[in-house]
């Protein structure tokens, strides 16, 4: 296949990845197929609505190694289903009685694009592939190669998702000064509140570096007690909660040390408080792709709500990680995978293979361009992970029941 120009384009939330595999996408064209031109659609699937984009000049091929230093994304991002048409009328995105599909493929047959790089969750991906698929029913081919972005390392079946590993350690220094607000006042409780809709991977895993952390270090005594610094619980979308009997092991945590610390995926317990919502004839915001809005509804007020009079609190901190975490660059770990999957996309691109670049839970952990029809979110956490039952029998958590699938 011949490939003349490559367009990047980056969308949904922020993770600790995106920056560093523009660069490394920009990179490992400049090193093997140096004569590809490389632009890049502004503000994701919004730019390329509009033919929003910049081209990738020598100059910026130069110092496209400086992108690794850096979080966000140097091309910016943005939420657009372009197969949901209501909102991309409402928000001007395109014209009434247009298709966003179509209005896409035309615009990238007019830049000349062979190869679209989507960097994004399932969403994106998924989007990518409609996009991929409508192109070629109306006889234009067009390759696409993503990466797999989401701090929830939940897509379906990547092992392990880009910006993941980082997004938990940042989450973990975040702690570091939250749980230290303990002191603040006798008998604290803090809900530590981390991001994960329906995939409780980032929230353990954050606990877990936190913890680890905590065990790390050398305490002086004199109220300097490391029974009050560490975590206490870790409630995920993937394990009921018994309300009681958490507040009961809680209540005597707290009458022992005077502090409460709660490690929260903010995907936990959101059936119960969406019911709530709508009991209430309130019905919760949603966002284009018609998920909840769970900054809208506050998961981390509702379970302080739950477990603030129940273990003695006389006051609450609740505090969120997820803008912190998920906007940092990426750490020594990621850059490794960033380096595997993006060097193997380029690879993909130039012979015309589409698919999302990951290694592949179905077939052996192989780290391959992975068919899109097998892209799905929504991975559970295999709360059967021999670190995690370590980490909640370290803390004297009971596991609790799975919840089954309605998340």
């Amino acid at each position: 296949m011949s490939v003349r120009r490559v367009a990047l384009l980056t969308a949904g939330g922020l993770a600790p990845c995106l920056s560093s595999a523009v660069g490394g996408l920009i990179e490992r064209y400049t090193e093997i197929a140096p004569e590809v031109e490389i632009i890049g659609y502004r503000s994701g699937y919004a730019g390329l609505l509009g033919g929003d984009h910049i081209v990738v000049t020598p100059e910026i091929r130069e110092k496209a190694h400086l992108l690794h230093q850096f979080g966000g994304s140097p091309i910016g991002n943005s939420r657009v289903k372009l197969t949901n048409v209501a909102d991309c009328v409402k928000r001007g995105l395109v014209q009434e009685g247009q298709d966003p599909l179509k209005v896409a493929a035309e615009q990238l047959t007019k830049d000349g694009v062979d190869v679209l790089h989507t960097i994004g969750g399932d969403d994106t991906n998924t989007t990518a592939a409609d996009l991929a698929a409508y192109l070629h029913e109306n006889g234009y081919e067009l390759t696409v190669v993503g990466l797999p972005k989401t701090i929830d390392n939940d897509v379906v079946p990547i092992r392990q998702s880009l910006g993941a590993w980082t997004a938990a350690e940042q989450g973990a220094i975040y702690a570091r000064n939250i749980v230290a607000e303990h002191s603040s006042n006798e008998r604290m409780l803090v809900v530590h509140e981390v991001m994960g809709r329906n995939c409780g991977w980032l929230t353990a895993a954050t606990a877990a570096k936190y913890h680890e952390w905590v065990g790390e270090q050398k305490y002086a005594g004199f109220g300097n007690d490391p029974r009050a610094w560490d975590v206490h619980a870790v409630f995920v979308p993937e394990l009921s909660v018994d309300l009681t009997a958490e507040a009961d092991r809680l209540r005597k945590q707290m009458d022992e040390v005077g502090a409460v610390n709660i490690f929260l995926s903010e995907g936990a317990g959101i059936d119960s408080i969406v019911e709530e919502l709508i009991a209430r004839g309130e019905e919760p915001e949603r966002d284009p792709f018609g998920h909840v809005k769970i900054d809208t509804i506050n998961p981390g007020q509702w379970f302080a709500k739950q477990f603030a009079e129940k273990v003695g609190a006389n006051k609450v901190l609740v505090q969120k990680s997820g803008y912190f975490s998920r906007s940092a660059a990426a750490n020594a770990d990621d850059l490794r995978l960033i380096k595997g999957c993006v060097d193997l996309a380029v690879q993909s691109a130039l012979e015309g293979v589409s698919g999302v670049v990951g290694h592949d839970e179905e077939q052996g952990n192989r780290l391959r361009a992975i068919e899109f029809p097998r892209i799905k979110g929504g991975k559970p956490f295999d709360t059967e992970q021999a670190w995690f039952g370590e980490l909640l029998e370290s803390i004297g958590q009971s596991k609790g029941e799975k919840v089954t699938a309605s998340h």
